[in-house]
């Protein structure tokens, strides 16, 4: 009987433990995201999962084209990429991005560009450099994403965490680049 309550507890203290990780890990670490809308695509489609890493922003700045996720509102968390750090000026003309007057290359919008009729990104221009403590955000998605463009700039403390790797769907399982 007594080698049975001992590997009862055994159990209860290895539960108790994994639980207590878990929580650490979630709450100071990682979190887990899954992408609605498709003001990402392709990066990111709808319903696709990515772990947020929560604690590289404690130790360093966000860095042009990170991908972030962030509070927009006290309800919802928003995934979108980093266009603009503080002091830049930014500015969209011709489907051509501008950061402080210089033009800047975004690869990873050269085949959905590419399939769209029209400009891209609609022209714009900040009227502001982008203030201390925030960021410029889009969505990969221009035509079909609210971002910075219209809900302002991003405090440095809405940011949950930069995406790190996407896990579902598993054939798309990896780092994000």
């Amino acid at each position: 009987m007594q080698s049975i309550r001992n590997e009862v507890f055994d159990w209860l203290k290895a539960i108790v433990v994994a639980l207590l990780l878990a929580f650490i890990i979630r709450t100071f670490l990682f979190t887990s995201y899954e992408v609605s809308g498709e003001s990402m695509m392709p990066t990111a489609k709808d319903g696709e999962r990515f772990i947020v890493n929560k604690m590289e922003y404690d130790f360093m700045e966000p860095e042009r084209f990170d991908m972030i996720v962030f509070h927009a509102t006290e309800q919802e968390d928003y995934i979108k990429r980093v266009i603009g750090l503080p002091g830049d000026r930014i500015r969209y003309e011709n489907d051509v991005l501008y950061i402080n007057d210089e033009p800047v290359d975004e690869p990873f919008l050269d085949e959905r560009k590419a399939a769209y009729e029209g400009l891209y990104t609609n022209d714009f221009n900040v009227d502001e450099p982008v203030p201390p403590g925030h960021v410029f955000v889009l969505g990969d998605n221009r035509p079909n994403s609210y971002d910075s463009r219209m809900i302002g700039f991003i405090e440095l403390d809405q940011i949950v965490g930069k995406v790190n790797f996407r896990f579902w769907p598993i054939r798309e399982a990896g780092a994000v680049r």
